[in-house]
């Protein structure tokens, strides 16, 4: 549905400056109906990325495909009518004050010169599917910020867009709003079958909504794929910086201070074990324990869901003669659990943090 081919974007010099690179080579595409998530930090390129798919930001090198279409290779005119097809909601809603709920709403149809009949009978609908229809005579300074956003959700959607983009539309709004916000973008993404493309610097907007993410870090693509995966297994330092603190994939730091990266006399190797799918809910520790005649002491875990799939994560100590540890670690591995050895630490007591 989406496709960009290396793509980069380039703004020129200012002054003596030298000109800035916002994005470099990024190369991955959306299928049709999905949710697909970019995160990164400030100033990763995220904003502009996105921009490239309606071109409010045109492309240095490289083309954006949507629906088979070249955006980079448009006319004005052309660019014009396939805009009608991307729908777009903002951080800061973007609403005329002086228009009421159903006048801004209304105002891309008015704009396209829809007649005044056939804009009330797409308007209404729309009210209902975000829950303003009696909000439809109000205007935006009387409204709450998510009665704002669903407005620009509703306003959005009025084009019929095969596609739309999601630029930090939640950021400005409480975490129960948040959350009410992506539960609607979820809804009109199964009804629709619209495609949604979102930037957010929240990994938690992306656990809760998207089928797939791609993290940018300095203008460049670090790291793509389904979401679960991604959460499961992130391959780079940034993407675990961004989902550790989601998952308890971390420690507190007073266990962390505990351990060493190399073996000492007397230390036990510490293993973060990671769960997924069916797995989660698996009595691998009791399992563990009989079969190879070691001790395994609990420092830190968790069970969570991700898209509708459980996924656990479990930091254990593990006391044992060193072939029955390096047994165990094999059986974990034969049967697809994550296992890492996170450093060693000397035996004694040791506080449970679960």
């Amino acid at each position: 549905m989406i496709v960009f081919d290396t793509i980069g974007k380039v703004y020129p010099a200012r002054g003596t400056g030298a000109p800035v690179a916002a994005i470099a080579d990024i190369s991955f595409s959306v299928e049709r109906g999905e949710v697909f998530g970019i995160i990164g930090r400030s100033g990763a390129g995220k904003s502009t990325l996105l921009r490239t798919v309606n071109r409010l930001e045109t492309p240095t090198s490289g083309t954006v495909l949507v629906d088979g279409v070249d955006m980079t290779a448009l006319k004005p005119a052309e660019l014009r009518a396939a805009r009608h097809q991307i729908g777009m909601i903002f951080q800061h809603f973007n609403l005329l004050s002086s228009r009421t709920v159903y006048g801004n709403v209304a105002l891309p149809l008015e704009l396209a010169g829809v007649p005044k009949a056939r804009i009330r009978d797409e308007v209404e609908p729309l009210l209902d599917l975000v829950g303003l229809a009696d909000k439809r005579d109000r205007y935006p300074a009387e409204l709450s910020g998510g009665q704002k956003q669903r407005v620009g959700i509703a306003r959005a959607l009025a084009s019929k867009p095969k596609v739309l983009l999601s630029d930090e539309a939640t950021s400005a709004l409480d975490p129960e709003t948040t959350t009410q916000i992506l539960h609607l973008l979820g809804d009109i993404n199964r009804r629709l079958g619209l495609t949604i493309l979102l930037i957010t610097h929240e990994i938690a907007v992306i656990k809760e909504i998207c089928h797939k993410v791609a993290v940018l870090d300095g203008g460049r693509l670090i790291e793509t794929g389904p979401v679960f995966d991604i959460f499961a297994h992130p391959r780079h330092a940034v993407t675990r910086s961004f989902v550790d603190p989601v998952i308890n994939r971390g420690m507190p730091d007073s266990l962390k201070e505990r351990l060493s990266h190399e073996p000492v006399a007397g230390s036990n190797p510490v293993l973060r074990i990671t769960f997924t799918g069916e797995r989660a809910t698996s009595p691998v520790i009791s399992l563990l324990s009989r079969k190879f005649n070691i001790d395994l002491n609990i420092w830190h875990g968790q069970i969570d869901e991700i898209q509708g799939a459980p996924f656990g994560t479990l930091v254990v100590e593990v006391v044992g003669p060193e072939t029955s540890i390096e047994a165990a670690v094999s059986l974990l591995k034969v049967n697809n659990l994550g296992v890492e050895v996170l450093g060693h630490v000397v035996s004694g007591n040791h506080r449970v943090a679960v």
